[in-house]
């Protein structure tokens, strides 16, 4: 209508309002097209957040999984390096109850010993060497020998309770009192040798001769132990080839099996491994044993060496009990829980509860009235009582059978034995029947 009707000027007019309104709606349609445009950033942006957030998550999820995954295989292989070259069970022979208890100076009484045994078979040891068929002018503390193993006959059968016979009158009475296996002893040094059975290496074994027929008559399993395997405290260093050469000489003889006795603890690894490679070339893995005492805190490292080598039985003693008189500052056997424990933490089975077995290290130490040489036990042992003071208290106290030995058992029993035997045990220098692993 504009155009047609009216002036110039409201053309002009009208055409400016036209250009306005374009800008009107031109800024609008920006506006619009800029929100959508913002908004859609927004929104994209809000995605691309969500899908970082859920990526992230979903990264972290993963690696949660990767990490539980690597764990669990770190976990299912850590095994394997130390493994390598190791049994998977290993057969312990517990010797506390003889040699553990042999150097004693105060008697300890019958009773305490068949209890101390009992506690051992019940925590699933299934070789325990009981006692020695000595005389009792060598070695008192043995004096008993009859009474102890005659009070095991008809004990379960699938426990062994071998004894140490240094002769062949000993192992008559021996096979007399119900011994079905018997352990005979030599050494790596003629030194050592002539000072605890007096005389050499060759003639000891000669002298073993006897028993050893008489055992393959009776069907009678023998034991062969060798002292000084890794050092002797008169002579310093052994040849591993004498230890090889002795270790042959017993088996050919009949021994079932060698137990290897570091007897002053003067081994480390390192000589464990030169010392068993010799031994292995003329008697198999699977025959030897390792029997290991803690003088320097090497015998749980020496052991794990042993292991490492193919051996698959260790001796021990409960609550570290033993040591060698003939090695002046030499401590005891290496410590059963120490061992126990030591093994289960590689995984490798041993038939044997370490809770019942802290029991029987327990039990012992409040016979002897002194405190137990196991650090494991040691630790044990508080570790219940801070746990709980109360309870440990009371079961204690209620778990013991009333026969159990109380604190210095050993200590009254020997008061009413002869002013001699109070005496602590002194040996001479010769002792034609004493032993020691």
């Amino acid at each position: 209508r504009l155009f047609t009707r009216g002036s110039r000027s409201e053309l002009d007019k009208a055409r400016q309002d036209e250009i306005r309104v374009d800008s009107v709606f031109t800024a609008i349609t920006f506006t619009i097209t800029t929100a959508n445009m913002l908004a859609a950033a927004s929104l994209a942006s809000a995605c691309a957040a969500a899908a970082r957030a859920a990526a992230a998550q979903v990264a972290r999820a993963m690696s949660t999984q990767a990490a539980a995954e690597a764990a669990a295989a770190a976990a299912s292989s850590a095994r394997v390096p130390q493994m390598q070259g190791m049994p998977s069970k290993v057969r312990i022979v517990e010797v506390g109850p003889r040699d553990g208890l042999q150097n004693e100076p105060k008697l300890v009484p019958t009773e305490v010993k068949l209890q101390l045994i009992h506690r051992l078979a019940a925590s699933g040891l299934k070789n325990i060497e009981a006692t020695s068929f000595v005389s009792p002018k060598w070695v008192p503390q043995m004096a008993d020998h009859r009474e102890v193993l005659s009070s095991l006959k008809n004990s379960s059968n699938d426990v062994w309770y071998p004894v140490l016979t240094p002769n062949i009158k000993g192992y008559e009475a021996a096979v007399e009192a119900g011994a079905r296996e018997v352990a005979i002893f030599g050494a790596a040094s003629e030194v050592f040798s002539k000072k605890n059975i007096n005389c050499s290496i060759d003639e000891s074994i000669e002298r073993f001769q006897d028993v050893v027929d008489a055992a393959k008559r009776d069907n009678v399993r023998v034991r062969g132990y060798v002292s000084c395997v890794l050092g002797c405290p008169y002579e310093g260093y052994v040849d591993p080839e004498v230890v090889a050469r002795v270790s042959r000489k017993l088996y050919d003889m009949g021994c079932y099996e060698i137990s290897l006795g570091d007897t002053i603890g003067a081994g480390n690894p390192r000589t464990m491994w030169l010392m068993l490679e010799k031994v292995f070339k003329h008697v198999d893995p699977s025959k030897v044993a390792v029997h290991c005492h803690d003088t320097f805190g090497m015998a749980l490292p020496n052991i794990l060496a042993a292991l490492q080598m193919g051996v698959s039985v260790v001796d021990s003693s409960v609550s570290g009990l033993g040591g060698c008189p003939y090695a002046k500052g030499a401590t005891g056997n290496v410590a059963t829980e120490e061992v126990v424990h030591m093994l289960h933490g590689l995984g490798i089975e041993t038939g044997v509860d370490l809770e019942k077995l802290i029991e029987a290290s327990t039990f012992i130490s409040s016979a002897l009235n002194r405190p137990t040489a196991s650090k494991v036990c040691a630790a044990m042992v508080a570790g219940r009582k801070t746990a709980s003071p109360t309870a440990s208290s009371s079961s204690s106290s209620t778990s013991a059978p009333s026969s159990a030995a109380r604190p210095g058992d050993c200590k009254e029993k020997t008061k009413a034995q002869p002013q001699q035997e109070q005496q602590q045990v002194h040996r001479p220098a010769r002792q034609p029947q004493a032993a020691t692993a």
